[in-house]
């Protein structure tokens, strides 16, 4: 199985409510950013190269451009840039933020339930995706494209509702965190 990217990346627009702070250089706040994220090896269930490019991929992306502020560290003074660990345990998902120096501050737990469906959908959808592009119209490969941006997006906004009140994101970065907590769920 493979995630599955989009033929190009697309502006998305985010309703007002789920729009977060970007700080920007003539902003004095303090850098709240991911600046190195890794998945946990014992929860990867299955590997191929494909799953590992869309992991670099995925990873990459997040740490080029992202805003994440967990707010109990922030209030205790660490303002970042922030290591992050992402595990399935027990069927949640454990976000484990530390500082630049790997010091652990804190592990965000979310419940994962509500996104079984979206990961399940994303999946699905992705799978279509793959088998469109060798044989279906670019009108049809533009359709399942649509559907599977909703998806995400919606897991996404998910993710966003998930994270009120522990963490500070963007829409670009739940995307993106999304696209990861699917890599965990890959099976063979």
């Amino acid at each position: 199985m493979v995630l599955c990217k989009g033929p190009a990346k697309l502006l998305v627009a985010t309703p007002a409510h789920l729009r977060k702070h970007v700080p920007t250089m003539a902003d004095p706040r303090p850098s709240w950013r991911i600046a190195h994220i890794a998945l946990d090896e014992d929860t990867i269930l299955w590997r191929n190269a494909d799953v590992e490019q869309e992991r670099r991929v995925a990873i990459f992306d997040l740490i080029e451009d992202n805003t994440f502020r967990p707010v109990r560290s922030s209030e205790a003074g660490h303002d970042g840039p922030y290591r992050l660990r992402l595990a399935v345990r027990d069927g949640r998902l454990a976000m484990m933020i530390g500082d630049e120096a790997g010091n652990e501050l804190e592990t965000l737990i979310i419940g994962l339930a509500r996104f079984r469906r979206p990961i399940r959908e994303y999946f699905a959808i992705c799978d279509s995706y793959y088998q469109a592009i060798r044989k279906a119209t670019p009108a049809e490969i533009e359709t399942i494209d649509m559907a599977r941006r909703g998806i995400h997006n919606d897991a996404a906004e998910r993710l966003l509702e998930r994270l009120e009140g522990k963490a500070e994101t963007d829409f670009a970065t739940a995307r993106r965190l999304f696209t990861l907590i699917c890599v965990l769920h890959i099976k063979g």
